[in-house]
């Protein structure tokens, strides 16, 4: 899309929805929805960057491919219920670790959230940019 205003915001935009979506995660982990919300908000700040300038910018801009991120997540997700197991608990069982004055316990469970968050990443990611590069090649073929 070559629309001159979105592309004037566009970089803007996704820095700011990237820092509400830490923001969110950060926050939310001891409320549910923080990082599938999180996630989301991450994956569409570049989501605006793909379609100001091209799919193309949007994966250098993440340093790393969709499913790298999809698949880290779920590694942390899982590893994050072995900290029960460790104590003798149940997987999945939350740990406490310590406190931080504004954002909360922190813990086992902020550790599956940034797994979801992850994950909710690099799936809308490895979908929408796959979407937007079957869109670009259909416009260029004759």
């Amino acid at each position: 899309m070559n629309w001159v205003p979105l592309r004037m915001v566009a970089r803007p935009v996704m820095v700011l929805l990237t820092i509400i979506s830490l923001l969110v995660l950060v926050r939310g982990h001891n409320e549910p929805g923080g990082g599938f919300i999180g996630g989301l908000l991450g994956a569409a700040g570049f989501l605006v960057m793909a379609l100001a300038d091209s799919p193309q910018t949007a994966r250098r801009l993440m340093r790393f491919s969709p499913a790298t991120y999809l698949g880290t997540g779920v590694l942390l997700a899982t590893g994050s219920g072995l900290f029960g197991l460790v104590q003798g608990q149940a997987f999945l069982t939350g740990q406490w670790w310590f406190a931080l004055p504004g954002i909360g316990k922190i813990g086992s469970v902020l550790v599956f959230d940034l797994g979801v968050y992850l994950v909710i990443f690099g799936a809308t990611l490895q979908i929408l940019l796959g979407l937007l590069n079957v869109k670009e090649e259909e416009r260029r073929a004759p």
